[in-house]
């Protein structure tokens, strides 16, 4: 009964903790939709990519987590898309790019794959 109980309660903390990622998600992607369409210097630009980047550092942070039980692979594949995201971000205040559309697409994708 207890080992039940505690399977429950962990399938119930687990659900929980994925919606939280999927909010955090839908704020960062908003932000995105809303910085792609912003002018050059606009804040909502500032704020999208600072999002993204405090977003995936601790995601990325997460996973490296020797207590994070996904797959190695499926880590390893979230944080090799984690670094891309940074990357990008840091060219677009750089203004090297303005790939607004590919940090929309992955992350849309990323945010996708948790409802499984």
């Amino acid at each position: 009964m207890q080992a039940e109980t505690y399977v429950a309660v962990s399938e119930q903390a687990s659900a929980l903790s994925r919606e939280r990622e999927r909010e955090a998600f839908d704020q960062g992607i908003a932000l995105l939709e809303a910085a792609q369409d912003a002018p050059a210097g606009a804040d909502v630009r500032y704020e999208a990519t600072r999002y993204m980047q405090t977003l995936w550092g601790f995601l990325i942070r997460d996973l490296t987590d020797p207590r994070n039980d996904l797959s190695p692979e499926l880590k390893a594949n979230l944080v090799s898309i984690g670094l891309w995201i940074m990357k990008e971000t840091d060219a677009i205040v750089a203004g090297q790019r303005e790939n607004w559309a590919g940090l929309i697409e992955i992350n849309r994708t990323v945010r996708e794959g948790l409802k499984q």
